[in-house]
Order: structure tokens, then sequence, then C-alpha cells
């Protein structure tokens, strides 16, 4: 065998192969007497047909197998004699072996860039300052107050108002036509909610109960309706009756009968404890991505064309999936993509030198994980859920799984080694650099 590894671009390689004719003709003799043991063919018993015969039969067959046998034997050879570690699977590329013949394959694959470190102490990283959001605790009590709310009748002559539920029979018209599950009747409807296309409940506000008005509008586009986006629509409501929404106040008998045995005062310390927690989860996540994004300015890594158009993928099936979940239609997913490619691109590219970043301060460090922290984190998470350490482990016990929870945990120790010799400047959210959000 000769091997032979050509450089190509950036990080490619070529992996040049060259087998003799006398092993490609063994290994041919190999597979042909493989079918001859297993075949049966008329006139003859198993296993004792003529290899001519064979030959005549399975040639086409038996190339393939041939060149799948040669390759998976040859390859892993070639590889530690020419001493190159492939980061991907290798695309092959080669012709039908003859029996008689030298055969010779290619395999072309990326390699492990250079990692050279040359600026990772001292780095002047931005980490917003933890404050309290009072809107947020007032959102979530205003969210206990509507679930208790109840509607009464307005009973002074007054016209709609925002705020108020308004109960309406309606009918839409398209183009003259009456719009498909347009209309409804004793339809109660919140103004101000937004349920319906913008401009529908300010067409509303100001009707007396009685009254029939007719609302012109044009539907948003994109619509989840792709033949209604962008056209006019006429609706015609009838207001039959207005109700306002009354919002009890917070205490200690309506936190019972949401099922809390807290007082007012305790009820609110929870909420800021849990919003708390969050934010500060948040805050630490920002703060990560903006020291990696420093570690990666001071120091640039070679990425891997494979890697990249892999990384890159896996963002855009991701947020495909995210915005789908949320309702985002395929029009719409595409034109963001493509509006959006560069940025994709971006966030693939300092992903995957972040991460050769962290594998060598990890090595370099002595922090890469280990069995223990393994454990360690096995024991947090069966606390943390309640779930037993054997079903834990269990899910574990999946490769993929635990590859991910290794580089978690290597990761979380790097990120934490790289803090404490980072230079930390705490400042408001709305100080914070654009370039590092």
């Amino acid at each position: 065998m000769k091997a032979q590894i050509q450089v190509t671009e950036g990080l490619q390689r070529k992996l040049n192969v060259e087998i003799p004719a006398e092993v490609v003709a063994s290994a041919f003799n190999k597979v042909y007497s493989d079918i001859q043991r297993q075949v049966e063919i008329k006139g003859f018993r198993k296993g004792k047909a003529p290899i001519a015969t064979i030959k005549t039969m399975y040639k086409d067959r038996v190339q393939g197998d041939v060149a799948q046998d040669l390759i998976s034997s040859h390859y892993p050879q070639a590889l530690k004699e020419q001493n190159v570690d492939p980061i991907n699977y290798p695309e092959f590329e080669f012709e039908d072996p003859a029996e008689s013949k030298d055969f010779s394959f290619t395999a072309i694959f990326d390699i492990r860039p250079e990692v050279q470190l040359k600026k990772w102490e001292g780095l002047e990283v931005e980490k917003e300052k933890f404050v309290l959001d009072q809107k947020r605790v007032d959102q979530v009590l205003d969210n206990v107050r509507n679930s208790k709310a109840s509607f009464e009748d307005v009973l002074e002559q007054r016209a709609a108002a925002m705020g108020d539920i308004a109960v309406i029979d309606f009918d839409g018209f398209v183009d003259g036509k009456a719009l498909e599950n347009g209309a409804g009747r004793d339809q109660q409807l919140e103004l101000g909610s937004k349920q319906f296309i913008e401009g529908y409940e300010e067409g509303v506000v100001g009707m007396k109960v009685g009254e029939t008005r007719s609302i012109n509008l044009t539907f948003p586009s994109p619509y989840h309706s792709a033949e209604l986006a962008g056209k006019p629509v006429e609706f015609k409501v009838t207001l039959k009756g207005l109700k306002k929404k009354v919002v009890p106040e917070i205490t200690d008998e309506l936190l019972k009968e949401i099922g809390s045995n807290q007082t007012k005062a305790e009820f609110i310390k929870t909420i800021e404890t849990d919003i708390e927690q969050s934010e500060k989860k948040r805050i630490e996540d920002g703060f990560k991505n903006r020291l990696l994004k420093k570690l990666v300015e001071a120091n640039p890594v070679d990425v891997p064309a494979s890697l990249m158009k892999d990384q890159k993928a896996a963002l855009i099936e991701d947020f495909k999936k995210r915005m789908s979940d949320q309702g985002m239609q395929q029009a719409e997913f595409e034109s963001y993509v493509a509006k959006w490619d560069s940025d994709f691109a971006k966030t693939a590219n300092e992903m995957i030198q972040s991460s050769f970043l962290i594998d060598k301060l990890a090595a370099d460090n002595d922090l890469l994980c280990k069995r223990e922290d393994i454990e360690a984190r096995f024991d947090e998470y069966a606390k943390q859920t309640g779930i037993e350490l054997d079903r834990i482990r269990e899910w574990y016990s999946k490769p993929e799984q635990m590859s991910r929870l290794s580089y978690m945990i290597t990761e979380e120790k790097v990120v934490k080694f790289l803090t404490d010799k980072t230079k930390v400047k705490e400042v408001d959210a709305k100080d914070l650099k654009e370039d590092q959000n």
C-alpha cells in the first residue's frame, strides 16, 4: 500500500491510497469464495458451484463489496501511517476495482486546527448588573388577579372602551363574498387584547349597545392563511352588550383560593426570588457568551469547512423548530434565514472556535471533565428532580447524552477558570455595548 497526504484548501486534506494488484486479487477471491459457500445455483450442490460461474453471475455485486473491504481495511492504516486525524467522516472517491489491477481511492476530510492560546488572562468583559424589575413582579401579581377576575354587565349608557368585554355578532366579507369561518355570534372580545387583526378592536371602541358598524381593514402580510394575506376585508359588527372586568386585590384569602398557603408578603417574596434566580441565570449566560467572544477575538482559530456547514445547519434547524412552534410559516422562515444568513454563519463560526479554545484550555489546565465530576452532577440532578440515581445513570448511558454532559461540565470549569482571571466590569443593562450582546 502507498499513501500520500495532500493539502488542498485551509484545513481540508486529501488522502490518496494505492493498493497493489495482488492484494486486490486476494480481496476478490475472498469475496467470491464467501459467495460460493452461501449461494445455491441450479445444477450444483450448495457450496460446489465453480468460481468461474460465481464470477459470471455476481461480478457487479462483488466489485462493490471488494471496494468496501479494501477501503475499510486500508483507510485506518493509511491515516496512521500519515499521522493525520480527521475531524469529520470522509468523502471517498474511487472507480470500481478490477481483479488484475491496482486499486486507488481518495479520502477527503478536514483536520483539527492547531490551537495557539495567545491571550486568555486579563480579558476585559462587561457583565450586566442585576436589578430587580418591579414591573415583572407586578405582572405576576396581575396574572394572579386576572385569573380570578369576574365579568359584570355595564349598566350605564356609554360607548365601548379599551378594557371592556364587548359581546358582538360579526360577519366578514372579502371581495363582496362571505369570509369562510369569518362570522361569529355572541362573541366575547376583550378590547385591547389584540385577539383579532390590527384595527378590529379599535373599530369596536366607541360603539354603543345595539349599534351596527362596518369596519374596513386589511389582512396583514404575511398571514397564516396565505390566500388572504394583504387583502382588504370588511367586518359588519353589531355590539350586543358590554361587560367590564372586575379584578380583585391580592389578599391572603385570594391566595388560598389559588392553592397557596403563603401570606401576601411571603408570596411576593417568592416571586421576587424566582425572578432573581431567572434573571441571574440570564445574566450569567450573557456574560459567558461575551467572555467566549472575547476569547475568540484574542485567539482566532481556523474553522474546518465541514464543521462550519454542520453547525450552521444545526442553528438554522433549531431556529426553525422554535419558530414553527410559535406559528411562523415556511415562507416567513425562508425569508428570515435568507436575510440573516451571515448572522447564522458568524454565530456558527464563533461557537466552533470557542469549542476548540475550551478544549485547549481544559487540556492545558487539567479542567477536562472527570468521572467524579459526572457522579457529582448525577447527585445534584437527583436532589433537584427527585429522580432515582439509577434512572439518571441509565439516561446518561447513551453516548450522545454523556458526550453533551461531559462537554457542558468541561465548559463550566473553563468558564469559571477564565472568569477568575478576567477583568469583569458590571454595567447597567442599557449600557452594555451592542457588539457584545
